[in-house]
């Protein structure tokens, strides 16, 4: 191909075929293009360690899994383009496919694993132990799991559904891929926006140069307000959390903060005119501070609001569950035409390969629940089996879900697996710590296989549309996951060591807190906080019922206020910079330009946070506590992140419409 050919995609690739019509994709069935070599294979390691590790960083810092498709695709054509690399389309494919295993075992591992370090931490008397190979290898089996359990329904997600569902990921992701010649601008912008955000939180991280939190108790009268109404503002100055919000949206973004302002400034404040019985006598929740009454109330109707939003999800995929079911069977019996007979283009990895990869990972899930989790065989059977059922039942929901809207509702099947898990543990005399254990390992691994599931079927998507080899995208994706698992179970633990996942100036993990919230009381018979459980799932419902997105407010709740206030900011920023022009085609260019530009401050500022924790991990500490406390440091904090938000705006602002035009090498 020429360089001064233009890549486009054909006319019919986002529509519907009509009868007798066959998409042809970019990338001709009948000829070889380069695709997995030293080169693609190399790239693809990279990315996936460095994505993993950002995030895992921001994922438990702040609740929400950095999207790594997108700016990996961008830079594996930006690298492609400086080296002058011939047809490196199909390179480009397996860097990011190998690449995006990152963002999908990252979100499998942080929502349920970190579990284990927060039931540590708050309950030293259990003597839990956490061990490396434990979150290495829940992750790691959870990942192939997804891949073998997906690999049969490519063809009816990619190919028989063909233009019936809008997979707006892989749209994204597959465009960029295809508009190579502007990737080198894209590849620049983002390592710029990466190195600004990256040096900006490394510092605040590192050396404490100013506050990471403004707070209004700094301002005149703000002190009291606090203390007297219960009443408190705080925001996080970060360069990553702002640039999360400007990714997510106003839209999203205003409802999880409206769910931080709902439980900060409405239920503190009310909770606060009451008081509790403490044994004989009783505390008035005036005498706590606004904190405190979160920490201790506010967050528990916020799990149970996320608890129920999650079910609530499950519930309306039950006719996907059930095509699904019927979909399985006839996939996996069905017999279809011997490879030789297939074409480059619709191979898949065969079936003996994948029904021998099932039953090995499965021997291998039963040795390690039994050597390494449970020891007991009878136990461990048990949780095989509850793995496997669940990742195999859920896998085309995960799928759908992806394919239909762009996000995954695995949170809310995980809940239901570790509940339902914990019973069926209980009920084989498998209960207090260990049990504990063994139903969040098991939740690791269905979380993680969901994941995988739904974010491999944006790769296969992707590959449908240019014309690569399944088999080839499908084989290397093992490798990735692999090197995944093993970066996200580093920077659990190194966070673990650094942070913690409970207390003051923890990573928040709200997910995992949830999941822990729920699995402590199942499995040691403590008393629970229901009445605070069932008035966040009825908040939830009523949520659901007035069509606002219940897990996004849910989420909202229980996230510190200071993690959700600069979401809004970025949000708002999107919004203003996409709505100035009365051109739509200026806007949708400041869109695409603010996104390479958040994406990079996000990137950079969470694979500096991760450094910043190797650091004071390795016991090099130059944090300047003192002054990090005071309030000059809050207000060069604020004038710091004003600075960092008229940066975006203005380099947004810059964009060009020829920057959107799909023009190639």
């Amino acid at each position: 191909m020429s360089e001064k050919q233009k890549y486009e995609l054909p006319e019919n690739a986002y529509r519907e075929l009509k009868e007798g019509e066959e998409y042809v994709p970019l990338m001709k069935p009948d000829k070889i293009y380069p695709e997995v070599n030293a080169w693609s294979i190399i790239w693809g390691i990279v990315m996936a360690a460095i994505f993993s590790a950002a995030a895992a960083y921001l994922g438990l810092k702040i609740g929400q899994v950095f999207e790594a498709a997108i700016p990996i695709a961008i830079i594996a054509v930006g690298a492609s383009t400086l080296a002058k690399r011939k047809n490196a389309l199909g390179e480009n494919v397996i860097i990011q496919s190998i690449g995006a295993s990152s963002g999908v075992i990252v979100a499998g591992a942080i929502f349920t694993l970190p579990a284990l370090y927060i039931i540590s931490e708050s309950n030293p008397e259990l003597n839990l132990q956490v061990e490396f190979y434990q979150i290495f290898l829940a992750s790691l089996f959870g990942g192939f799991l997804g891949i073998l359990f997906l690999i049969p329904f490519r063809k009816y997600f990619v190919s028989d559904m063909h233009g019936k569902y809008p997979f707006p990921e892989a749209t994204a992701t597959t465009e960029i891929l295809v508009s190579g010649a502007k990737g080198g601008n894209q590849a620049k912008l983002l390592l710029v926006s990466g190195i600004i955000g990256g040096v900006y939180d490394f510092v605040v991280a590192t050396f404490g140069a100013w506050a990471e939190v403004f707070s209004s108790r700094v301002l005149p009268y703000g002190a009291k307000i606090a203390n007297d109404f219960k009443l408190v503002f705080k925001i996080n100055v970060g360069a990553a959390v702002m640039g999360m919000g400007y990714i997510i949206g106003l839209k999203y973004a205003l409802i999880i903060a409206s769910g931080s302002f709902f439980a900060w400034w409405v239920i503190v404040p009310l909770f606060s005119q009451f008081a509790v019985p403490d044994g004989d006598s009783f505390i008035l929740l005036s005498t706590m501070s606004p904190e405190d009454i979160f920490n201790n109330y506010a967050k528990y109707i916020g799990i149970g609001a996320i608890a129920m939003a999650g079910l609530i999800g499950v519930a309306k995929s039950a006719g996907i569950i059930k095509k699904a079911m019927g979909l399985a069977v006839s996939e996996t019996f069905n017999k279809s035409k011997p490879v030789s007979n297939l074409r480059r283009t619709e191979r898949d990895i065969s079936m003996k390969i994948i029904l021998f990869g099932l039953v090995a990972t499965m021997i291998l899930i039963l040795i390690f629940f039994w050597l390494g989790v449970v020891n007991n065989l009878v136990m461990a059977l048990v949780g095989v089996a509850i793995v496997m059922f669940f990742a195999f039942l859920f896998t085309t929901v995960a799928a759908n879900a992806i394919a239909i809207v762009g996000t995954n509702p695995v949170s809310g099947m995980t809940m239901m697996t570790l509940i339902l898990s914990s019973f069926l543990l209980a009920s084989v005399g498998l209960s207090g710590p260990s049990g504990m254990v063994a139903a969040l390992i098991i939740g690791g691994v269905v979380c993680t296989a969901l994941a995988m599931a739904g974010g491999f079927i944006t790769d296969l998507k992707i590959g449908y549309w240019l014309g690569t080899s399944p088999y080839k995208q499908q084989t290397w994706k093992f490798l990735g996951t692999f090197v995944s698992a093993i970066t996200v179970g580093g920077v659990i633990l190194i966070l673990s060591k650094t942070y913690g996942y409970s207390g003051e100036g923890a990573m928040v993990a709200p997910q995992a807190n949830a999941m822990a919230s729920i699995i402590k009381p199942l499995m040691s018979g403590e008393s629970t906080p229901w009445m605070l459980y069932l008035g966040g799932a009825v908040l939830a419902f009523i949520l659901d019922k007035l069509k606002v997105p219940a897990l996004a407010f849910a989420l909202g709740m229980f996230i510190p206020l200071q993690l959700n206030t600069p979401l809004l900011v970025g949000g708002a920023i999107a919004w203003y910079v996409t709505t100035r022009s009365k051109d739509e085609k200026v806007n949708n260019a400041r869109k695409e330009r603010g996104t390479l530009i958040a994406s990079g401050l996000i990137a950079g500022g969470a694979i500096m946070g991760v450094v910043s924790a190797i650091l004071r991990f390795a016991n090099f500490d130059f944090f300047m506590t003192e002054w990090a406390k005071s309030a000059a440091a809050e207000y060069l904090g604020i004038g710091m992140f004003a600075l960092l938000c008229f940066y975006l705006i203005w380099d947004t602002k810059r964009a060009k419409v020829e920057e959107t035009e799909t023009v190639t090498e």
